[in-house]
């Protein structure tokens, strides 16, 4: 293969070119592994506790170590995809990722499982970028609604499936391996993606792509560890005086992040973090919404995976069981939300969102508190479903809202900036674990004692977490009260212009 020097010279998407869906199914089936992997692990991660033995600081590094590299190195990822073409660094990300699952269900000690865990979010920051990038230039505008219509479904399925699946891998105890099945049935898949990818997947690139920006990549990687370890080592190392020095440390680095971004920005107009979108107020409210609303499901995830399983005693399978309705729901009212509300009534869809979510944990609270250890899981499913569709009120139509006001040119940086600091919010949530959820659970504990103090711990998570939707619900003032409108000419909403660089994708014949 040759590269094209100029974008006049490229094929452009052909429509009846029969490749494409097989390029569809590709990346859409790597997309579904990421999303899938997230929503696996948490519900295995008691069995992973007992079984390795790991302590509680372990178990959020499991989940968080993967947000933190996700996070740190997607704007990285998708920068490498531009220059040296899509398909290239997707096959280099889904190889990677392969091999960090393997890594993971070999995994000899936690030690090892948390820095496998690490590795597998890098090559996921390589290889999901890539998916709608690789869209983006396969197909023709007129052909890519349907397309992302596939990929949404592809998103709810991920939702539903995930805690089911692996809580049924974890209860079967494939060959004797426990929890380890939940990490290498990503080797086939993997393994099939990489070879039929290296077949049928088109090579793309952007024709003038940005310089990386690694010391923006370092700053943010540096100032985020610096605030996530104190946090999630704090309690179990007594909170030691460096702690608060490092996380007192991390705001000047973040403060040295933006200096430096600003002058980089002058310098060569490639900065890690486009700083003027921070002057549209909407994007700017729309950063914070996702960051704090990444906290939140942060904390209820991995703390709601610990009430069921150790405070209440009850199998993994029963656990995924119990969340169906949650996910369910989640599906249902972001599809609601994107084809009917707000097209019509456009912000109050999203703080409906908020509130209703609210709503939902407040009644989770009130009936943890009131049926303790004894409660069922039918009496859970009424707050489940309202949690549920209050979450899909939102995630789906959120990203339209936030990038509404950027300026078109600038819609390939932020859709990726907004991707980024709903990871970091996640992992910064799992750090928070540590304060809103261990802090009030006694270190010694009888046998008999630590069902009861993981309820008492659960209810006080969930009262954090309605605090969080409480801001969210503010937050959202700032958002454009109506919908988003339609690219002018393309017949896609400024979260589908963002999918591809700002100019089209240069093929590679």
């Amino acid at each position: 293969m040759t590269f094209t020097d100029t974008p006049h010279t490229a094929p452009r998407p052909v429509a009846g070119d029969r490749r494409r869906w097989f390029a569809l199914a590709i990346v859409m089936t790597a997309a579904f592994m990421d999303l899938v992997d997230v929503t696996i692990v948490n519900i295995a991660i008691p069995s992973i506790q007992r079984d390795e033995g790991a302590t509680f600081s372990q178990i959020q590094w499991i989940t968080a170590g993967y947000a933190l590299a996700f996070a740190a190195g997607l704007v990285t990822g998708g920068r490498l995809g531009d220059i040296h073409g899509r398909k290239r660094i997707f096959l280099v990300g889904i190889g990677g990722f392969t091999l960090a699952s393997a890594l993971c269900g070999f995994a000899v000690n936690p030690e090892m499982l948390v820095a496998s865990r690490i590795l597998q979010g890098a090559m996921a920051a390589l290889m999901v970028p890539q998916v709608l990038s690789i869209v983006h230039a396969t197909f023709p505008a007129h052909e890519r609604g349907k397309v992302f219509g596939l990929f949404g479904a592809i998103v709810g399925l991920g939702a539903v499936s995930g805690p089911l699946l692996g809580a049924l891998l974890t209860e079967w105890n494939l060959f004797g391996l426990e929890w380890r099945p939940i990490f290498l049935i990503n080797l086939p898949v993997g393994i099939a993606g990489l070879v039929l990818g290296s077949r049928f997947i088109t090579e793309s690139k952007a024709p003038r792509a940005l310089k990386l920006d690694l010391v923006g990549v370092a700053l943010v990687t540096l100032g985020l560890l610096m605030l996530l370890y104190p946090l999630t080592r704090g309690r179990e190392l007594g909170w030691p005086l460096w702690g608060y020095a490092s996380m007192a440390g991390s705001v000047a680095v973040f403060g040295a992040l933006v200096a430096y971004e600003r002058g980089k920005s002058a310098r060569d107009g490639s900065p890690l973090i486009e700083l003027s979108l921070f002057r549209v107020k909407s994007f700017a409210a729309g950063i914070a919404v996702q960051t704090v609303f990444g906290i939140g499901l942060g904390i209820f995830f991995l703390v709601w995976t610990l009430y069921l399983q150790i405070g209440l005693g009850w199998s993994v399978l029963r656990a995924g069981l119990t969340g169906v309705p949650f996910s369910v729901a989640v599906s249902v009212a972001a599809g609601l939300s994107v084809q009917l509300l707000v097209p019509r009534y456009g912000r109050k869809v999203l703080q409906a969102g908020a509130l209703v979510m609210a709503a939902g944990v407040l009644i989770y609270l009130w009936e943890a508190g009131r049926y303790g250890q004894s409660i069922a899981s039918w009496q859970m499913a009424l707050p489940l479903v309202v949690m549920g569709a209050g979450m899909g009120l939102i995630v789906a139509p959120l990203t339209d809202a936030v990038l509404s006001e950027v300026p078109r040119e600038h819609a390939g940086s932020a859709s990726g900036l907004i991707n980024t600091v709903q990871q970091m919010g996640n992992a910064l949530g799992l750090g928070l674990v540590s304060v809103v959820f261990f802090g009030v659970i006694d270190e010694r504990l009888a046998p008999a004692e630590v069902g009861p103090a993981f309820v008492d711990g659960f209810e006080h998570a969930l009262g954090w977490v309605a605090a969080v939707l409480g801001v969210i619900f503010l937050l959202m003032f700032a958002l454009p009260k109506r919908p988003a409108q339609h690219v002018e000419g393309a017949g896609e909403t400024p979260a589908a212009a963002a999918v591809g660089v700002e100019k089209e994708p240069e093929l590679v014949s």
